[in-house]
């Protein structure tokens, strides 16, 4: 009987440490806060964005809207697993048409993005906040001429 009970013991703590891992505290709605976000070289490249993260089998379905510095519109959106394989993104505004993502727990993952047709190509850390209501993206690479960028992004939960 101890036996018995210390698998069953086993076995939960496992599956639990299994959902704990398995968890995304990204999901939702985020609405990017200008005013804390920093391109450099600036200016920032966007009005305004706003980004909606659902969960998708062994990933998320992420779909991206808002307005690009020189008035044209975003509205982009991909679906992609945890496990870095490059995934494509469809529809118009996003600097990249394809990202891979790896989850780190739950709260933080790394992504990489790039464009198939120029140079743009990113890779950072997207880190949700202890209390759940900031979403900050930092990332470095190239934009779509071949020169450097550093980029911090701020949402703030819907």
């Amino acid at each position: 009987m101890q036996r018995f009970l210390r698998l069953a013991i086993a076995t939960l703590a496992i599956t639990s440490a299994a959902a704990a891992f398995a968890a995304d505290n990204s999901l939702g709605s985020w609405k990017l806060n200008v005013a804390k976000s920093k391109y450099s070289p600036g200016p920032l490249p966007v009005k305004s964005l706003s980004s909606t993260r659902e969960a998708d089998g062994e990933g998320v379905k992420v779909t991206t809207t808002g307005e690009r510095a020189d008035g044209s519109a975003i509205n982009a959106t991909y679906t992609a697993k945890f496990d870095g394989t490059p995934a494509s993104v469809s529809g118009q505004g996003a600097p990249y048409d394809t990202i891979s993502l790896k989850q780190v727990n739950a709260n933080t993952f790394s992504y990489e993005s790039k464009n198939s047709t120029n140079k743009y190509h990113v890779s950072g850390r997207l880190v949700i906040s202890a209390d759940g209501k900031t979403m900050t993206m930092n990332a470095k690479g190239t934009d779509a001429a071949g020169k450097p960028i550093s980029i911090t992004l701020v949402y703030d939960k819907q």
